[in-house]
C-alpha cells in the first residue's frame, strides 16, 4: 500500500476525541510510510488529519471539486491539490489514487463517499480494504443497522465482511495490512432479466 484515502467530517464534531483520532491517524500513516488522499479542505477533521500528516513530513493529496471551494477553504499546505469539476470526478480520482479507504467520523458526505467505494468493492471493481474508525462508538448504530440488513437478507455475509471496523487507527491499519479481498459473488444474474 502506498496511500490511504480518508473520508471524514468538514467539521470537528461534538467531541474532542474525534480530532485526537484524526491526528493519531495522520501520524500513523506517515510512520507506516503511507500517503494521505482526502477531500482537500483545511477545516474540520479533514484539516486535522492533513495537518498531522504534513507535520510529520508525509505526502498529502487533496481532491476538491471547484463547486465546493466557496464552502470549504482549500488547504494551502498540501503536497498536491487536484481541483476537479464535480463530485463524481472527485470520487473517481480519489479511488484511483488510493490503495485503501477509511471513514473517520463525519456526516452525510462522508457516508456517501465511503459507501460508494465499499459498494465498488462488493461489485468487484476494486480489491482494496475499506474500514470504519469507530471513534468512541460513533459508528455503533450504523454497524447495528448493517447487521440488521444482513439478517433481513439485503446484505450478503461475504459482502458484510468487506467492511473492516476498529476503535483505534493502529488496530484498523493492522486489519488493512492483513486484508485479502474475498472472491466476489455475482451480484446480479443478467440471465434472469
Amino acid at each position: 500500500m502506498g496511500r490511504i484515502c480518508v473520508f471524514c467530517g468538514s467539521s470537528r464534531g461534538a467531541s474532542p476525541e474525534y480530532a485526537r483520532a484524526a491526528r493519531e491517524m495522520g501520524g500513523l500513516l506517515v510512520a507506516m510510510g503511507l500517503g494521505l488522499v482526502y477531500g482537500g479542505a483545511s477545516g474540520g477533521l479533514m484539516g486535522v488529519v492533513a495537518d498531522a500528516v504534513l507535520a510529520e513530513g508525509g505526502e498529502v493529496i487533496g481532491v476538491l471539486p471547484k463547486v465546493l471551494e466557496s464552502k470549504e477553504t482549500p488547504h494551502p499546505g498540501v503536497t498536491t491539490l487536484h481541483r476537479v469539476g464535480s463530485m463524481h470526478e472527485r470520487k473517481a480520482l480519489m479511488a484511483d489514487l488510493a490503495d485503501g479507504f477509511i471513514a473517520l467520523p463525519g456526516g452525510l458526505g462522508t457516508l456517501e463517499e465511503f459507501f460508494e467505494v465499499l459498494t465498488w468493492g462488493q461489485l468487484g471493481m476494486h480489491a482494496k480494504p475499506c474500514g470504519l474508525l469507530n471513534v468512541g462508538g460513533y459508528y455503533n448504530r450504523l454497524m447495528a443497522f448493517l447487521d440488521h440488513a444482513q439478517a433481513e437478507q439485503f446484505v450478503r455475509e461475504g459482502h458484510r465482511s468487506l467492511l473492516l471496523v476498529a476503535d483505534t487507527p493502529t488496530a484498523l491499519l493492522g486489519k488493512f495490512a492483513g486484508f485479502a479481498a474475498p472472491e466476489v459473488e455475482r451480484v446480479l444474474d443478467v440471465r434472469s432479466i
